[in-house]
C-alpha cells in the first residue's frame, strides 16, 4: 500500500542522523511520495527533451565472463524518441543511428546524464527531485543524474573514490550487487580502464572465472532489487554492480560530498599522475583503449602535478579547519564518542547525563541490505518487495564476516611481502600434489610483466593510500595516519 504523500517516516533531521550513523547500505522506503520526479518515465522525458540528442551506451548481450567495460561498448547519439521506438521493435518506426544495432543482441545505456545540462533550458524540472526531504537542504535535480536503460544495461563492479551515493528508482527495477570496502582484495582492482574517482573490478561479478579470480569466492554479496520510489543509500567506498531487470528503467542518483573526500582527492591525483605517465608512454604494449569515455583527455605530465599540488594544498587547509573544529569541540567536551555492546555509535550524554546508544531504526520504513551469505533462512533470495521487517529489526553485525576475510587478507598480503610464505604452502601441500598424475603437473613458464601488469601494482588502492599518507606527511606536517591503508592499520580501503 501506498502511503498518502503527506506522510513521511522520517523528518530529514532524523534522516540526516540514520545517514550518519548507517554503515552498509539500506533502503529508503515510502520516503519519496508525491515527489514529481516518480512521473519521469521514458516516454515523458521523451516529451521533455523532444529532438535533443542523448548519447547511449550500448553493448552486447554475450556472456564472456570478462567485465564489459565502457572502452569495449558502442556509442550513438539519438532521440528518446529512437530509443523508444528501438525497444518496441516496431517495423518501420524511425530508431534513428539504433537501426545498425539488433534490440535482440544489445542493451542501451543513457548512464552518467547530469540533470543540470539535460534540462538547462527547462529549469524547473530540477525542482521535481528533493533531496531537501533527506536533509540536504537545497539539493535538487541540479546535482543529480539520470539513468535510462534496457532489460540487461549495465555498470561494471566498481567503487567511488568520493562521497556517498543516494539512488532513487523511478521507473521499472533495478538489481544491485554491493560489496563491502574490505572485500577489496577479493575483488581484484584494476585502474584500467581509467576514470578519475572510480576503481573498477576485473570479475564479472555474475559470471566469476574461478581460474584467474579465485578469491573472489571469499566476497561477501549484499544484493537487493530496488523497485521504483524507494532510494537506496550506498556507503563510501562500496563496490557495486548494477544492472536492469525490466526493459526500460529509469532512476535518478545523487553523490554526497564527505569531509574525508580531500584525502581521497589526492589519491586520485597520485593514481592520475602514474597512469598517465605510463600510458602515455610509446610502447608495444600501450596500445589498449585504456581511457574510459567519460574522460575527456589525457593531460600533460605539468598538467598532472599542479592538480596533485592543489589537491594536497587543499587538503592541508581542509584538515586544518577539521583539526580547529574538534578542538573547540574537545573544549566543551573532553569525553571520547563511545560504542556499545552492538557496536552502536553512542551520544556523549543525555539531559541525565546518561549515555544513550543511537539504534539505527531498522524496519518497514528501512531496510537493511543483508550479506547473502548470513540472510536467515526465511529472507534469504528475497527483495525489498517481499521482505516486511518488524519495528525492532536489528541489522546484522558485519564483524564476522569481516574477521574472516581480514585474515585471509592479512595472510595474502604477507605473502606478497614475504614469498617464503608462499613457499611454504607448497611445501605443506607437496604430498597432496604428489598423488596426482603426471599429466596434471605443468612446469612454470615466464610470462611477460605488462605495463598494466605493472600498473596494477602500483596504483592498487592499498599503495596508493601509503603513497598519500607519505605525501601529507611529508608536504603538509600531517600525520601518516592521515590516509590509512589495509597494509598498515586494517584490511579496509575505507579510509583510502
Amino acid at each position: 500500500m501506498i502511503a498518502p504523500d503527506s506522510f513521511k517516516p522520517f523528518t530529514p533531521e532524523e534522516t540526516q542522523r540514520i545517514l550518519h550513523h548507517l554503515q552498509q547500505p539500506a533502503v529508503f522506503m515510502n520516503m519519496t511520495c508525491g515527489w514529481p520526479v516518480l512521473h519521469w518515465t521514458a516516454e515523458h522525458l521523451s516529451e521533455c527533451l523532444g529532438d535533443k540528442l542523448v548519447r547511449f551506451r550500448l553493448g552486447r548481450k554475450d556472456e564472456t565472463k570478462t567485465p564489459l567495460f565502457e572502452t569495449q561498448c558502442s556509442y550513438v547519439e539519438a532521440k528518446l524518441e529512437h530509443f523508444l521506438n528501438w525497444t518496441r521493435d516496431h517495423a518501420g518506426r524511425d530508431v534513428g543511428p539504433f537501426c545498425e544495432y539488433p534490440v535482440s543482441a544489445y542493451w542501451a545505456y543513457a548512464d552518467y546524464k547530469y540533470i543540470a545540462m539535460l534540462f538547462q533550458d527547462q529549469p524547473s524540472m530540477f525542482e521535481d527531485v528533493k533531496w531537501s526531504e533527506f536533509g540536504f537542504e537545497g539539493r535538487d535535480g541540479k546535482e543529480s543524474t539520470l539513468w535510462i536503460g534496457t532489460q540487461g544495461a549495465n555498470t561494471p563492479c566498481h567503487l567511488d573514490s568520493y562521497g556517498c551515493n543516494l539512488v532513487l528508482q523511478v521507473h521499472g527495477r533495478k538489481r544491485w550487487h554491493l560489496f563491502p570496502p574490505e572485500d577489496t582484495v577479493h575483488l581484484y582492482p584494476t585502474r584500467i580502464p581509467y576514470e578519475e574517482s572510480s576503481v573498477f573490478s576485473q570479475v564479472d561479478v555474475l559470471h566469476p572465472d574461478p581460474q584467474r579470480f579465485p578469491a573472489f569466492q571469499g566476497a561477501r554479496a549484499h544484493v537487493v532489487t530496488l523497485q521504483p520510489g524507494q532510494v537506496l543509500y550506498v556507503p563510501r567506498h562500496w563496490w557495486h554492480y548494477v544492472e536492469s531487470v525490466d526493459p526500460i528503467t529509469v532512476s535518478v542518483n545523487s553523490w554526497i560530498e564527505l569531509e574525508v573526500d580531500h584525502i581521497a582527492r589526492v589519491s586520485e591525483a597520485v593514481t592520475k599522475a602514474v597512469v598517465c605517465a605510463l600510458k602515455s608512454a610509446p610502447s608495444d604494449d600501450n596500445t589498449d583503449d585504456w581511457l574510459n569515455p567519460t574522460e575527456e583527455g589525457v593531460g600533460s605530465h605539468d598538467e598532472n602535478m599542479q592538480y596533485l599540488n592543489l589537491a594536497v594544498r587543499s587538503s592541508a587547509q581542509q584538515q586544518r579547519g577539521l583539526c580547529h573544529r574538534e578542538h573547540t569541540q574537545n573544549e566543551r567536551d573532553t569525553r571520547p564518542v563511545k560504542r556499545d555492546s552492538r557496536g552502536e555509535i553512542r551520544t556523549r550524554c543525555d539531559m541525565r547525563g546518561e549515555s544513550v546508544p543511537f539504534r539505527v531504526p531498522f524496519g518497514p520504513h528501512l531496510i537493511p541490505v543483508h550479506c547473502q551469505q548470513e540472510d536467515p533462512p526465511e529472507t534469504r533470495g528475497l527483495t525489498t518487495e517481499d521482505v516486511k521487517p518488524s519495528r525492532d529489526c536489528e541489522v546484522k553485525s558485519l564483524e564476522d564476516c569481516t574477521a574472516r576475510s581480514n585474515a585471509l587478507q592479512r595472510t595474502e598480503l604477507a605473502s606478497a611481502v614475504n614469498p617464503s610464505i608462499t613457499q611454504c604452502r607448497q611445501c605443506e601441500s607437496a604430498d597432496t600434489k604428489s598423488q596426482n598424475s603426471s599429466e596434471d603437473y605443468e612446469e612454470p613458464t615466464d610470462t611477460t610483466i605488462t605495463t598494466n601488469d605493472l600498473l596494477e601494482c602500483l596504483v592498487h588502492p592499498d599503495v596508493i593510500a601509503l603513497v598519500t599518507g607519505l605525501l601529507l606527511e611529508r608536504h603538509t606536517g600531517s600525520s601518516r595516519t592521515s590516509a590509512p591503508s589495509s597494509l598498515c592499520n586494517s584490511p579496509s580501503l575505507s579510509n583510502m
